[in-house]
């Protein structure tokens, strides 16, 4: 049966417990639905839950909610449970169904980060396939390194990068600090490993038929704007992690294709 995950922004002062409590109405009559939901993401603050559930379709997933309780989803979009695994991590759920992270609950927010190696095209040709292989390995390696050190998952594998997320923004950041650190401390010989880093944060389902559709696509386009060693951040992550040890230097607003607005830009310091 697909999976879906749906939203319901703007709850207002809305509680845990009344977020919970709407789950447990939920439980009582999915099985006149077809529907069996799985867990589900609030976000105090920004008064918006997210609920993952089973269904045999969206119009039925609806229509539970509708008599359940009334509270109807702004939007729903069917995901694949790999790349929501990819994207979430292990889903742990407490007593109420809402996902917890190291005991803590979760509010669904992701840091997405992409890297790439600067020049690998002109290293192939300059150098050959086996060095331009060679260099890919290196990024991975460093790359994977630091995902595991900071808690980050791998969704995809680029060819010349790759393509992850975070729970964590600050630790996001403090990834692709390290990330470059350890490139440019790397003694191998051959060409230099410049690597390029965009960084974004958001949420799973942000007006788009793609679990973090608008945050991918930022962290992509900020990240072919970057240059070789050079980490480049939207301004939520910056906004996120102020307080944190970490310098930020602004970079001014860019145009960025696919956003209407122009994008501000942060680099990290990670000297």
């Amino acid at each position: 049966m697909p999976i879906y995950m749906d939203v319901h922004p703007g709850l207002g002062d809305a509680t845990p417990d009344d977020v919970a409590e709407a789950h447990r109405h939920d439980l009582e009559v999915q099985g006149e639905f077809g529907v069996r939901f799985l867990s589900y993401w609030f976000s105090d603050p920004q008064g918006k839950a997210f609920c993952l559930a089973e269904s045999p379709d969206v119009d039925s997933l609806v229509a539970c909610h509708k008599a359940a309780h009334g509270l109807m989803p702004h939007e729903v979009i069917e995901v694949e449970a790999p790349t929501l695994a990819q994207f979430m991590g292990n889903i742990a759920n407490d007593a109420t169904d809402r996902v917890v992270v190291e005991g803590q609950p979760d509010t669904a927010l992701r840091a997405i980060m992409f890297t790439d190696i600067e020049g690998s095209t002109t290293i192939s040709t300059s150098h050959g396939d086996a060095v331009a292989v060679g260099l890919v390995r290196r990024h991975n390696g460093i790359v994977r390194e630091a995902l595991d050190q900071f808690g980050g998952h791998e969704v995809k594998h680029t060819g010349d990068g790759l393509f992850a997320s975070f729970v964590s923004v600050t630790k996001a950041v403090e990834a692709t600090i390290a990330i470059q650190q350890r490139s440019a401390a790397a003694s191998d010989t051959g060409p230099k490993l410049a690597i390029k880093i965009g960084l974004s944060a958001g949420e799973p389902v942000e007006d788009s038929q793609d679990l973090f559709g608008a945050a991918v696509n930022l962290a992509a386009r900020i990240c072919a704007h970057a240059r070789g060693g050079q980490t480049l951040v939207a301004g939520t992550v910056r906004d996120l992690a102020i307080g944190k040890d970490i310098r930020f230097v602004g970079q001014g607003s860019i145009g960025l294709k696919g956003f209407p607005d122009p994008v501000p830009l942060y680099e990290v310091d990670w000297s």
